[in-house]
């Protein structure tokens, strides 16, 4: 009776949103599917550049044992300086809870946004099936041996020049707001959805180069615990690839690409990108939502 009551209290909260959005896209929800694993990373719940309402579907929809939160779950940066905080970011962490206390172990691994966490680790905190950690290794179902971490204590600017940080935090927020507006412009001339931050991040020299010595140095860590290979997030940029025989994975972002990695039940890790299951790949942020309010 308890949990049916608890069910009916979650889809009224959600209902709204939900119809909302299916009212703007004709594609059916998809029907829930299970892995063994799953992670997710760099959602930034307490800012409008998040995506809650995405990643609320995601959860409804996608099921498994051990639920991953990759760090920058909550951004306490954008909150200290202005507090936002919608029913759809309030959505998103009732459905994590429910999903834990139907079964589901979920490890929360701190990153740089949420580092007011860290505090709590050496306490060894644990809430029902809800732990938070540094960093933990996951072993996967064909026995691999994987670092799963943000990031963030791998990047030489995060954690030795956190001013430069906070910096090009704003400065990526910036570009997220421009970016915003341009695919309003995009959106009226019939234009698929584009990401400025994304090209900006590909294709500006100092930018790559800081992507592939992060990917490295993340890497050399492994080799040196004899890990096969590394989950993390952080740098918003969901891939899959070897690195001189580590595995390198990296979940993306709930800013821009709406992805996650699912592990299936024999061990294989994918990407996955919510956008190909509720519309064109690229185009959900245009199309499935309207944009929040500018700044």
């Amino acid at each position: 009776m308890n949990q049916r009551k608890e069910d009916e209290e979650e889809n009224k909260m959600t209902q709204e949103t939900t119809s909302n959005s299916a009212k703007m896209n004709p594609v059916a929800n998809p029907a829930g599917k299970r892995y063994r694993s799953l992670w997710i990373s760099d959602v930034h719940l307490g800012t409008e550049f998040c995506k809650a309402e995405y990643l609320e579907l995601f959860l409804k929809n996608y099921h498994c044992d051990t639920l991953y939160l990759v760090g920058d779950i909550i951004d306490a940066w954008s909150l200290k300086s202005r507090f936002y905080w919608p029913q759809s970011h309030t959505n998103v962490v009732r459905k994590i809870l429910t999903k834990s206390k139907r079964g589901t172990k979920v490890v929360y691994v701190t990153g740089n946004h949420d580092e007011f966490l860290r505090k709590f680790v050496d306490f060894e905190l644990n809430i029902g099936n809800i732990s938070v950690v540094n960093e933990v290794i996951h072993e996967t179902a064909d026995g691999r041996k994987l670092l799963i971490t943000h990031g963030d204590l791998f990047d030489i600017v995060t954690r030795y020049h956190k001013w430069i940080a906070v910096a090009g935090d704003r400065g990526y927020d910036y570009l997220l707001v421009l970016n915003r507006h341009m695919n309003k412009l995009r959106q009226r001339l019939g234009m698929p959805y584009w990401s400025l931050s994304a090209f900006v991040k590909h294709k500006v020299k100092l930018a790559v180069n800081f992507i592939s010595e992060f990917e490295d140095a993340l890497a050399y860590e492994c080799r040196k615990r004899e890990l096969d290979g590394v989950v993390c997030g952080h740098i918003h940029h969901a891939e899959v690839r070897d690195i001189d025989g580590v595995t390198y994975y990296n979940c993306g972002d709930w800013v821009e690409s709406c992805t996650a990695l699912g592990e299936r039940e024999d061990g294989s890790i994918e990407i996955i990108h919510w956008a190909d299951h509720i519309g064109r790949e690229h185009e959900v942020t245009a199309k499935l939502l309207p944009f929040p309010a500018a700044a």
